[in-house]
């Protein structure tokens, strides 16, 4: 089934030197751009991430060190990348929780602000867990009837959850509404407010703790009590994002507690 769209929607899936935002770094950003005239456009980008790729990492997505060195660094095609985005809706697999919130780190680290919230945002993989629980190649094998041929490429991956999402269209058809919004607010297991889940929000529609001993707490209230946590997640290893969420509920905390 095709999907239906309103404006452009971007596929994406980064390969990195690890698991950890706040300080790994994108070595591979592959983009489908999916029109609503059905045509796609498809670009894949290798990065220098100016640090060793562990070879841990190497195992899975079997990009080294020496495949990187004549690459661009993240700094210099940060705002092509952005402009890529920019009046599109974005889709991943598993990139609420990882993809987006590594992207928005590395766009932070180069000075370009790249608004996320102004995207819908369609996680595969969170329509197939609460369909299917599976991994991507599952996913790819159980929806599309084929075997995932180069897993753990960016393009191959990217490919692959552009399917899947077509074919669990087709499949949850009277379950799923072939409609950006609804797919994006489907995606969502926690509503996030700063992309990598330290602070989100409750059904009430206010900020709280996502996280930690005042986990599901009033972030304003807890800021206002305890002063020292402000101070102690400002010096701590959080993203940047999250970090400028939370200085801006302290200025603006009018904006976050209903």
């Amino acid at each position: 089934m095709e999907i239906k769209l309103k404006r452009p929607l971007v596929f994406f899936d980064i390969e990195s030197t690890g698991l950890d935002i706040s300080t790994d770094r994108i070595i591979e950003i592959s983009f489908v751009k999916l029109y609503p005239d059905g045509h796609t456009d498809i670009k894949t980008r290798r990065i220098n991430p100016g640090m060793h790729i562990p070879e841990a990492s190497t195992a899975i997505h079997h990009i080294t060190d020496e495949d990187v060195k004549d690459c661009p660094a993240f700094k210099q095609i940060a705002k092509s990348l952005a402009q890529q985005l920019e009046g599109c809706d974005i889709a991943g697999y598993n990139s609420i929780k990882f993809d987006i919130p590594l992207l928005a780190e590395e766009f932070l680290r180069c000075g370009v602000d790249f608004d996320f919230s102004r995207h819908r945002l369609v996680d595969v993989q969170n329509i197939y867990h609460k369909m299917e629980p599976r991994t991507l190649a599952a996913a790819y094998k159980f929806y599309c009837h084929k075997e995932l041929e180069g897993a753990h490429g960016a393009e191959a991956d990217t490919v692959a959850t552009m399917e899947v999402l077509k074919a669990q269209l087709e499949k949850y058809s009277d379950t799923l509404q072939n409609d950006i919004d609804a797919l994006a607010d489907f995606s969502v297991k926690n509503r996030n407010i700063d992309l990598a889940g330290a602070i989100i929000l409750n059904d009430k529609g206010d900020a709280v703790f996502g996280f930690g001993k005042y986990k599901d707490k009033s972030v304003v209230d807890i800021l206002r009590q305890d002063p020292g946590y402000y101070s102690w997640m400002e010096g701590g290893k959080f993203t940047e994002y999250t970090k400028r969420v939370l200085r801006d509920i302290r200025v603006h905390p009018e904006k976050y507690k209903k």
